[in-house]
């Protein structure tokens, strides 16, 4: 299992909202280019959004379900992938201080990519965690600034 931790700036509530916003996806998604709702509101167990993953000038789509929330703590993800299989993603927001600890648990589930689950794709998982953690708090850290800019005109 690819287990990553990366602690963000700013308080889980702040973190979620990021989580939970299905526009937000494919910014800190390592792969994805694009992401929309497919059926079901985000991120509420069974709700989907499909993704676009482009490699070069070819580009395919996948689907991510939620397996399991608690609301501002947990988020449970199985991102399908056509014929590749499914791969189980677990985030966790700890609170640390005023900051959030987030934890990224990730291991293929079903399909061919279970059976080649080895250490070479592990460390490959974890070098697509250190950027997909290091984006969520980019994103984190501009949906923030964002919303300073926004109260600050009011």
């Amino acid at each position: 299992m690819a287990v990553r931790h990366q602690l963000i700036r700013h308080a889980p509530a702040t973190v979620w909202s990021v989580l939970a916003d299905p526009s937000l996806y494919g910014e800190w998604v390592v792969g994805t280019s694009r992401s929309e709702p497919l059926d079901g509101p985000w991120p509420e167990v069974g709700s989907r959004l499909r993704y676009t993953v482009r490699l070069g000038p070819s580009s395919a789509e996948g689907t991510t379900t939620v397996r399991h929330q608690e609301l501002g703590r947990e988020l449970e993800l199985e991102a399908a992938f056509g014929k590749i299989g499914t791969a189980r993603i677990f985030l966790q927001l700890r609170p640390w201080g005023e900051e959030t600890l987030v934890i990224c648990d990730e291991h293929p589930l079903r399909g061919p990519a279970r059976h080649l689950h080895t250490a070479l794709s592990e460390a490959a998982l974890q070098l697509r965690h250190r950027s997909m953690l290091a984006r969520l708090a980019e994103v984190v850290d501009h949906r923030r600034e964002r919303e300073r800019g926004t109260a600050g005109r009011a």
